[in-house]
C-alpha cells in the first residue's frame, strides 16, 4: 500500500513515521508512506495556500488551486482520496477495513475555517474520527492511517486480529499478567484453569458484560454502518 498525506504541517508526523508497528511495516516495505506539503502546490511568491471566505465570517480558508494541483500530482488510476473534516462520516473499523484494501490513498489534512467547498469534487470520501474539534486535520490522518496500516496482511499476526475489539460489535476480553496476586486484586481462576473451552466461555461472557456496560449501542450493529 501507499499512503501520501497532504498537510501544512509536515513535521507532526516525524515521531509517528518512525515508532512502534507503523515504523516496522514501513521498514518491511508493507507500506509506504509519504509527506507533502500542501504549500508546495501553490503558485504564489509567498506560499499562499488560503484565503478569506466569501461572504465574510471568521478565519481563512484553503484555496482549491494548490490542492488541486497536489490530488492531481499524486492520483494514480487506482487512488482513493480522503478528506478529514469534521462533516464527514464517522470512521469506524468497518471503514479501516475497506481503506486497507486500497492500493493508494491520498490523506488530505485540513486547517483553518476548513476547505473551499469545490475542492470536494475531487474527494472520493470524508472522515471524521469524531464530533468534536481539533485545530487540523494531522492527528486524525494519523488516527486512520494506523488503524488501517496494521489491518495490512503481515504487519501484525491474523490472531492478534481476530480477537481485537469490534470486529462482531463486541468489545475485547479483560487480560491479566503476573502476579496473580497483586494487592488483593487477583486473576480469575479460570484463566488459570488451564481449561480452554471455559476460558473461552469466560471471555465471551466478559465481552458480552462489558459491551453491555461500555458500548450498548455495539450490540445494535451501530459500529459497522456505512
Amino acid at each position: 500500500m501507499v499512503i501520501d498525506v497532504l498537510t501544512l504541517f509536515p513535521n507532526m508526523y516525524d515521531n509517528f513515521l518512525t515508532e512502534s508497528i507503523i515504523k516496522r511495516a514501513i521498514e518491511s516495505k508493507k507500506v509506504t508512506v509519504s509527506i507533502h506539503n500542501i504549500r508546495d502546490y501553490t503558485v504564489y511568491n509567498n506560499n499562499q495556500v488560503d484565503d478569506y471566505p466569501f461572504g465574510g465570517g471568521g478565519g481563512m480558508v484553503l484555496m482549491c488551486d494548490p490542492i488541486f494541483r497536489a490530488i492531481e500530482a499524486l492520483k494514480k488510476e487506482d487512488t482513493i482520496v480522503v478528506m478529514m473534516t469534521p462533516s464527514g462520516k464517522i470512521f469506524k473499523q468497518k471503514v479501516a477495513y475497506d481503506l486497507a484494501k486500497e492500493k493508494h490513498i491520498i490523506l488530505l489534512c485540513g486547517h483553518y475555517e476548513g476547505f473551499d467547498e469545490r475542492i470536494k469534487s475531487i474527494v472520493d470520501m470524508e472522515l471524521s474520527i469524531g464530533d468534536y474539534i481539533l485545530t487540523g486535520g494531522e492527528l486524525p490522518s494519523m488516527v486512520v492511517m494506523d488503524s488501517v496500516i496494521r489491518l495490512i496482511s503481515g504487519v501484525i499476526s491474523s490472531q492478534s486480529l481476530e480477537t481485537e475489539s469490534f470486529n462482531d460489535n463486541l468489545l475485547d476480553y479483560p487480560n491479566y499478567t503476573k502476579p496473580v496476586d497483586y494487592r488483593g486484586m487477583k486473576v480469575p481462576d479460570v484463566l488459570l484453569s488451564g481449561h480452554h473451552q471455559n476460558i473461552e466461555k469466560y471471555r465471551m461472557e466478559e465481552r458480552i458484560r462489558l459491551t453491555k456496560e461500555n458500548r450498548p449501542d455495539l450490540l445494535k450493529g451501530d459500529n459497522n454502518e456505512d
